[in-house]
């Protein structure tokens, strides 16, 4: 099982502190939601927990993972500017990160059905709404 904490967490973006002192536990299974008006920090706080950004102050540490990788190497980070080819369909997209990984491509349509994404394969992935991973290109 896997457990995340920060202690004391700081961040400065710029010469601006966005926030300070925030405490957080999260183990495997457990969600966390981040609500705020833009500028409030959920995105420079995910960033620091997935390894992206250095925190200006306290610390993050991640239990039950590889102790030989980085934050970074064991944590995934999908912003809102994603990585997918507006042109290409869902499975064309996925397809290339699962074989660029190193991943078995033969898995792709049992994790997509998994995840609710099975109908959407043949899609480009320019009709994916922002919380489906198409950001800001969606059209439906």
């Amino acid at each position: 099982m896997l457990r995340l904490s920060a202690t004391e967490l700081s961040c400065i973006r710029g010469s601006r502190s966005v926030f300070e002192n925030i405490n957080l536990e999260l183990s495997s299974g457990e969600a966390l939601a981040l609500v705020g008006p833009n500028g409030s920090g959920k995105s420079s706080l995910l960033r620091l927990v997935a390894g992206l950004l250095r925190p200006s102050a306290g610390r993050i540490d991640l239990a039950g993972g590889a102790p030989e990788n980085t934050l970074a190497e064991q944590a995934h980070y999908l912003g809102h500017l994603d990585a997918l080819k507006p042109s290409l369909t869902v499975a064309e997209n996925l397809s290339f990160w699962v074989r660029y990984l190193g991943g078995d491509v033969a898995t792709l349509p049992g994790s997509m059905m998994a995840l609710g994404l099975g109908g959407l394969a043949g899609l480009p992935a320019a009709y994916l709404s922002a919380g489906q991973g198409g950001g800001s290109r969606s059209r439906a």
